[in-house]
């Protein structure tokens, strides 16, 4: 990671001017669609780039849960389901909304999107394009 071009950036969502995002999830899908059913997986999130995350992240059937969950702070948080923690992996992976820095509870829908093909959830700052921290699912 190119951490010296990071901490450039990392200031964008460190401020106070944090907008309210919402993060209500869409309603569940149907049990007529089992190929996007998902095995249950979960993992801890740690912190990455000097930022703090904290909690547990659960993908079970059409949703991805976070419990006990918390960040620093930043105007522009999402939760993305990734197959890494770089940037390259945040682009390629799918955004699943927008994530309250101090909620410990957050449900977010997978809209359809086939989880058991993701490896981790990632907490990123859009507007700096800065991953704060990781959840490995197992």
């Amino acid at each position: 990671m190119a951490l010296v071009a990071i901490s450039f950036t990392l200031t964008a969502c460190g401020g106070s001017d944090n907008k309210d995002s919402t993060s209500k999830a869409a309603a569940s899908m149907s049990a007529s669609q089992p190929a996007m059913q998902s095995a249950d997986k979960q993992g801890m999130f740690g912190g990455l780039n000097g930022k703090k995350v904290t909690g547990t992240a659960k993908v079970s059937g059409s949703d991805v849960t976070l419990s006990g969950f918390s960040s620093d702070e930043g105007p522009d948080l999402h939760v993305y389901l990734t197959n890494g923690t770089d940037e390259a992996a945040v682009s390629a992976g799918k955004q699943l909304g927008g994530v309250k820095y101090d909620e410990k509870s957050q449900t977010f829908a997978l809209n359809g999107v086939n989880a058991s093909g993701y490896s981790t959830v990632v907490i990123h700052c859009d507007k700096a394009k800065a991953v704060f921290g990781a959840a490995k699912l197992s």
